[in-house]
């Protein structure tokens, strides 16, 4: 008789029920070579377990293996599409065309299906902390059909290795998606760069996450208060903490971001000890770790790619690689919320289009007479801003070009045919 579900048990066997139950059924000791063919029906499964073990109790043993709750994983309710088809999972790393994915049955590996992501082009490429849909395969790669809407993205343009001026594609490019806070990292031995830190604000707040700032590596210098005031200067309303991953100082202050189902993306160059952060917040070494260097107290490349990392405390970091170049994507909104101050004075001036020059009853030159806004500040914010606007007018540009350029193919094909 044909069994529904057959299985030859020999060695070791693995059954996926649609349940969601995984039964791994092993060999403990073998009379004869006899094969046991079991037929399993899923609406009587305890049942047809009980039946099993009173048919083979001295030849097999059967454990049952608890799945895994993507909820623990920052699932919402609110993530979930009813139209959405296949099994949800989370991206945990990207590995060029292959993906590191956690679902309900563990661990797996994916990759994107070409019809939906290439050829029709209807779907956002996913990235690292991205939830999906898949089509699972027990034997094999998944294939990933969709991607679920985000609720928060740290992104920057990606100019494809070119300079400004010769610039032939403007991309966005994605560093990671899904996170509820974006912890912005600096050294406050050598590597401490206001310039920098600013440019991660505008992306953080951008972002649609919070930031949070953490300077690193405490230990390492005798008084860090005026480090600190600097910082809070250009980052009004955003929490700064100055921690120290070897001896443990100030870790316990992170504890109110380390909730279980919460994720964390580390930003900052590299070298900060984003990865010796991630071990002492998971009181263990998890991640490999590089001794700093000597002549420049700077530290080394330690992650090579963008990871998700469950912690013992059911937190989630998203490590990242340093990044050298930080470029701006669609700013608008972080890029006010980041210089609060500038944006006090914006709208003020007598005339309403105020070029901030040379113009009578300019709000913002009268700030910086007053010294309520620095000249440093105001230098920074529209620097910002022209490579915002930059990027903006490029790709627009280049968008409408390349619509233009198909066209005229489309055309000439069809003359040719005619």
């Amino acid at each position: 008789m044909a069994a529904e579900l057959p299985c030859t048990i020999r060695s070791e066997y693995y059954l996926i029920l649609h349940y969601g139950i995984r039964l791994s059924i092993v060999k403990a000791r073998a009379i004869s070579e006899e094969e046991i063919t079991c037929k399993i029906e899923c609406e009587e499964i305890l049942y047809r377990i009980k039946c099993i073990e009173e048919y083979i109790p001295y030849y097999y043993h059967i454990t049952e293996v608890q799945m895994t709750d993507l909820k623990d994983y920052g699932l919402t309710p609110s993530m979930m599409q009813d139209h959405v088809k296949g099994i949800l999972a989370r991206i945990t790393a990207v590995h060029k065309e292959r993906y590191e994915l956690i679902c309900e049955y563990g661990q797996a590996y994916g990759r994107l299906k070409a019809s939906i992501y290439h050829k029709e082009q209807n779907e956002i490429f996913p990235t690292t902390g991205d939830f999906v849909a898949i089509q699972y395969n027990t034997s094999g790669d998944s294939l990933i059909i969709k991607t679920l809407e985000r609720k928060s993205k740290f992104a920057r343009n990606d100019f494809s290795g070119h300079a400004a001026g010769y610039v032939k594609t403007i991309k966005e490019q994605v560093v990671a998606a899904n996170f509820d806070y974006v912890f912005i990292m600096a050294s406050l031995n050598h590597d401490l760069n206001l310039k920098r830190m600013e440019r991660y604000l505008t992306l953080a707040w951008q972002s649609g996450a919070i930031p949070v700032i953490v300077l690193t590596k405490a230990d390492l210098v005798d008084d860090y208060q005026a480090q600190m005031s600097s910082v809070e200067k250009i980052a009004a309303g955003i929490s700064v903490y100055a921690v120290s991953a070897k001896t443990g100082y100030g870790i316990n202050l992170l504890s109110d971001y380390l909730r279980p189902g919460k994720t964390i993306v580390f930003l900052g160059s590299s070298g900060v000890g984003k990865s010796s952060l991630v071990n002492a917040l998971a009181s263990e070494e998890i991640m490999a770790v590089k001794e700093i260097r000597d002549d420049d107290s700077r530290g080394r490349h330690t992650t090579t790619h963008r990871q998700l990392l469950m912690l013992p405390s059911g937190v989630m970091i998203i490590d990242t690689p340093g990044m050298r170049e930080l470029g701006m994507w669609d700013v608008n909104v972080g890029l006010l919320e980041a210089f609060t101050d500038v944006k006090t004075f914006l709208g003020k001036c007598k005339f309403s289009d105020c070029k901030h020059r040379s113009e009578p009853g300019c709000a913002i030159k009268q700030a910086m007479e007053n010294g309520e806004l620095s000249k440093e500040r105001w230098d920074s914010y529209l620097q910002i801003q022209r490579e915002a606007r930059f990027v903006d007018n490029r790709a627009a540009y280049l968008r409408g070009k390349t619509a233009r350029d198909m066209s005229i193919a489309m055309w000439s094909r069809q003359n040719k045919k005619n």
